[in-house]
């Protein structure tokens, strides 16, 4: 059976990963890492998987692949803040394990295996190991793409203020939102640290995430989006606002990004920056 056909959008950004990653190579003389950034549902992802399928020496993986286990998040809940029950901010991810699959495709010679971590959304819980996708061979591009890579700290006064009914209500103290700055601060930003260019997927403001969060639910669940359950939207919206600071933060300019791909409501593009 055919593939369906690819976002006219997602094709251009794949094009673009193309060029920049070939520049790179010619550049570097090694094969490069790039990462993709962008808010929920703006296609990065898509993007990343139609660049991989065109190009075979590609290993591809998202963040969220790397989430902590439903039990880890809950003791980071425990010890830190009860928020970080939700997956997603900075603090919620197994970088170790992003950093050694990194290391593993650096290191692979032609015989070698690299098994690239998945994570099952719906069902909340990393797909067991034996059941990850193996990639053979050494890679001349490793895509990594996730909602705040690059995503660079605020300031500490910034934090003092709630963006939202969230971390009014749930954050007073504003623990949990410390906590995930000082985590881009540090682990996230060593992290970071290991990639050769990021490319950024901008939305024209926060304020269409939350629709394209749910055409993205909506996609998952194999559903229209009139089909969409009213919870499922009530869950939506609370659970944008865990990602609205870094978002908001990173659409001011708060990221790395040699290249930012300017997008419309629609998500179509308006115009692509770089190298900045």
């Amino acid at each position: 059976m055919a593939s369906p056909p690819v976002p006219a959008t997602a094709a251009e950004i794949a094009t673009l990963i193309d060029m920049v990653s070939r520049e790179l190579i010619l550049e570097l003389r090694r094969p490069v890492r790039i990462a993709i950034s962008g808010a929920q549902g703006c296609g990065k992802t898509t993007a990343c998987k139609a660049f991989a399928a065109a190009n075979p020496r590609t290993a591809h993986f998202s963040l969220d692949d790397i989430y902590l286990a439903t039990a880890e998040r809950k003791a980071l809940a425990a010890n830190v803040h009860p928020l970080f029950k939700m997956r997603g901010p900075p603090g919620t991810h197994d970088l170790e394990l992003g950093k050694r699959t990194l290391a593993k495709l650096k290191d692979a010679r032609a015989q070698d295996v690299t098994q690239l971590p998945r994570f099952d959304k719906l069902a909340d819980h990393r797909v067991p190991a034996a059941e990850w996708p193996a990639f053979k061979g050494t890679a001349n591009v490793v895509l990594v793409d996730g909602w705040c890579m690059g995503a660079t700290p605020e300031p500490v006064e910034a934090l003092e203020m709630p963006v939202n009914d969230l971390e009014l209500d749930e954050d007073e103290g504003a623990v949990w939102r410390t906590y995930a700055n000082a985590q881009l601060e540090g682990a996230y930003a060593d992290f970071f640290g290991r990639f050769d260019l990021f490319i950024n997927i901008a939305a024209p403001s926060f304020d269409v995430v939350p629709h394209w969060r749910l055409e993205q639910e909506a996609t998952m669940r194999g559903l229209a989006l009139d089909k969409v359950p009213p919870e499922v939207k009530t869950n939506i919206g609370r659970f944008v606002q865990y990602y609205e600071r870094i978002t908001r933060h990173m659409l001011a300019g708060g990221r790395r990004a040699e290249w930012v791909v300017r997008l419309g409501e629609d998500r179509q593009i308006l115009g692509i920056d770089g190298p900045l």
